[in-house]
């Protein structure tokens, strides 16, 4: 027997049990039952990297766990998405439980579980630590000697875990020789700990700590084969061992200030709650909100900041975030778990810039920078081109690609590329990620345009995603074409090159054919006027150029903005999670705040499972961040050159207020109304770029420097 590393830790968690503030009904999700399903109940928690689905039964703790880099796959195939595996914590409970309580407050990225049995109140706390790289699992009491149970562990891929009295380890190699390892520390002050055949077994120790850490030998570089060229054993221990020597108090300070410095950016109130129904658990707020007659503005509000908080935790500096963001538990998930190009990894990213979450969005962009050259060969292997590259709608992390090729695929992701750079003006990104991206893909569309009627320029046939028939000049890809170009020209201006190029790409987009409105007022979805009026099909595709592009506005194109409002009228404002999402940013585009907010409190009535995850169903996470886009729309909008306050406030948020939004430019936003109407805001300047502000009718100019605040009242008249 062994009595652990009790040195390393000694306290019980009497830092973690100091008095917290009241967690606003805003920010925090809580049960009064433990989990049963994965995918509806089980709350999740992430560093971006590792991730983790807690269950919180008194009895018995049940942790699945993920590691972002644990793919099937290749070059030639798109492979999925893999289950690291699961431990359980066995806490045999003889009397019964009472005063159950299961959270995760969003505010502090912190899951804890407390109850009483027998006379002791149990508490456990959980996080995921970006600094130290674990996840740190801790259980204690309010009676020393407390705790005595089994920790027990199964390997995704059935790796036998090799079992010490204070760690297991679990090593595997999956079929594509993709090398992962997973260990988990255990830390005991008092009692005992001692390996079994099982498990670990531990018997009347005052508290408990586990760390989790994992990885592969998974590397984002073709060049290297994808791989590290070292087994993860090395670097796992050394993080685990690393953080062992840390007080529980100092790792969760170092989680917290790292952690909040991003989420506490944002704040958002769009009204109260009635007291009695905030201070429900989660599940029934959810099903009080199904009743006409019950409002929860902070549900609304939770909803926005859970999509925050799932983003920080889903990408941090690696991978980005997938279908199910970071979170599976299945070695054969929906559609693979993958990067899904035709709308759902370019809605995962719409909100992160706007919601002030930029660090989060870097792991696209370098996933993307990534795998390009396996979709350039393959795209000249398949097609026979020499500039450019195409991708299939289903993506892995090796470059491996599935489904059907769609050529506008690639210029959407570039569009979500370009925004950022919009948001930041970050010029060094500019110059080696996104200008080098945008370019080679407007070299392909050079090459692949074809002369149509009139002289116009349309796409190659092609298909508008899952809908309709192939067909040349499909607005899918006219409208992405176009933000290309667009997007091509600005970037080459802001860094002062290429200026013969810009001039060709110029005149490339001006003989493109725009828009067209159909025989019913409809925005066409094909070149030809082939739409149903009575199709309601999930994907809006001919639509982009309303949301995420900018080629269609009621300010500046008012006759194709009613068209794109006859086509979102025949679409209808139901369909599947994500769907309904992008609608709510779309609507707020056309200024109709009153049918964005419609369409968001249809999506809470019926859309969000117990822990708040999007069923698309199944669970995707593109809803969650879709609906996040759309709140952010509904509030400020900047993709027109300006800052437009309020462009789609509804009248079910007549008083409130938002600090922290993001507009293009390098602008942050805060501002207040009431009775519906703009009474403040304040505009801080990152770069020092000058800005026009626009409420209602008027515009306001503003000369900046960088750090240069400016207030102004809702006339929009300076303090």
């Amino acid at each position: 027997m062994l009595c652990g590393i009790t040195a390393m830790l000694l306290t019980p968690l009497a830092i973690g049990q100091v008095a917290q503030p009241a967690t606003p009904a805003s920010q925090v999700l809580w049960y009064d039952n433990p989990a049963q399903n994965w995918e509806a109940e089980a709350l999740p928690i992430g560093n971006g990297r590792l991730g983790a689905m807690i269950f919180g039964a008194a009895d018995k703790e049940t942790i699945q766990i993920n590691e972002d880099s644990l793919w099937l796959g290749n070059e030639k195939d798109t492979g999925m998405y893999q289950n690291l595996g699961e431990f359980e914590v066995a806490l045999p409970r003889a009397k019964p439980v009472t005063n159950y309580r299961r959270e995760l407050d969003i505010s502090r990225a912190v899951h804890t579980v407390t109850y009483t049995s027998d006379g002791v109140t149990f508490r456990r706390e959980a996080f995921a630590s970006f600094p130290d790289q674990v996840m740190v699992f801790r259980f204690t009491a309010d009676k020393p000697g407390s705790h005595s149970g089994t920790l027990t562990f199964k390997d995704g891929h059935d790796a036998k875990p090799v079992i010490a009295p204070n760690r297991l380890t679990a090593t595997g190699i999956l079929q594509n020789g993709l090398q992962y390892e997973s260990q988990i520390l255990v830390i005991n002050d008092g009692g005992t700990l001692a390996a079994t055949p099982a498990g670990i077994t531990f018997q009347n120790v005052t508290s408990l700590t586990l760390m989790a850490g994992a990885g592969t030998d998974y590397l984002n570089q073709r060049d290297k084969g994808w791989r590290t060229g070292e087994a993860p054993h090395r670097k796992v221990t050394e993080q685990l061992d690393r953080a062992a020597k840390r007080t529980y108090a100092a790792l969760l300070a170092e989680h917290l200030k790292d952690y909040q410095e991003l989420f506490n950016r944002v704040r958002l109130d769009t009204g109260k709650t009635d007291a009695a129904i905030a201070a429900l658990p989660t599940s029934k707020r959810l099903d009080n909100y199904k009743q006409a007659n019950v409002k929860d503005l902070e549900l609304e509000v939770l909803l926005y900041q859970h999509a925050r908080y799932l983003m920080i935790s889903s990408s941090r500096d690696r991978l980005p975030a997938n279908l199910q963001g970071l979170w599976n538990n299945n070695n054969n998930p929906p559609w693979r778990s993958d990067y899904h190009t035709d709308v759902n990894v370019q809605m995962n990213y719409w909100f992160v810039d706007q919601a002030n979450l930029s660090e989060c969005f870097r792991p696209l962009a370098e996933w993307l920078y990534s795998v390009i050259p396996v979709r350039r060969d393959d795209t000249k292997r398949e097609f026979g081109t020499k500039r450019g590259w195409m991708t299939r709608s289903e993506n892995g992390v090796f470059g491996g690609a599935s489904y059907i090729w769609v050529p506008g695929d690639a210029a959407w992701v570039a569009q979500n590329i370009w925004d950022h750079y919009a948001f930041t003006l970050d010029k060094e990104y500019l110059r080696t990620r996104a200008y080098p991206i945008i370019k080679e893909l407007c070299e392909f569309w050079e090459d692949s345009l074809k002369e149509g009627p009139g002289g116009k320029l349309i796409s190659p046939e092609s298909v508008s995603p899952e809908h309709g028939p192939k067909a040349q000049g499909n607005s899918y890809e006219q409208q992405l074409v176009y933000d290309l170009f667009t997007n091509y020209i600005e970037a080459s201006q802001a860094l002062n090159v290429d200026a013969e190029y810009r001039k060709k790409i110029m005149a490339l987009r001006d003989r493109l054919l725009g828009p067209q409105i159909g025989k019913w007022g409809q925005l066409q979805e094909w070149m030809a006027d082939l739409d149903d009026p009575k199709e309601d099909h999930r994907h809006l595709s001919h639509l982009i150029a309303v949301h995420p592009g900018r080629q269609i506005s009621p300010l500046t194109t008012p006759k194709f903005a009613e068209a794109a409002k006859v086509s979102m009228n025949a679409r209808g404002d139901g369909a599947n999670g994500w769907s309904r999402a992008w609608k709510i940013s779309i609507w707020a585009r056309l200024h109709d705040g009153n049918r964005s907010y419609k369409i968001l409190n249809g999506m809470v009535r019926g859309q969000f499972t117990q822990n708040l995850f999007d069923q698309c169903p199944p669970f995707q996470i593109d809803g969650n961040f879709g609906y996040a886009a759309g709140v952010c729309e509904m509030l400020v909008q900047s993709h027109m050159g300006f800052i437009h306050l309020l462009p789609a406030l509804p009248d079910a948020w007549p008083t409130g207020s938002v600090k922290g939004l993001r507009a293009r430019g390098g602008f942050e936003v805060d501002m207040a109304w009431a009775d519906c109407k703009l009474t403040s805001v304040t505009v801080r300047s990152l770069t020092g770029k000058a800005c026009q502000v626009r409420y209602g009718g008027k515009t306001a100019e503003q000369t900046m420097k960088p750090g240069t605040v400016i207030r102004l009242r809702g006339d929009l008249s300076r303090y």
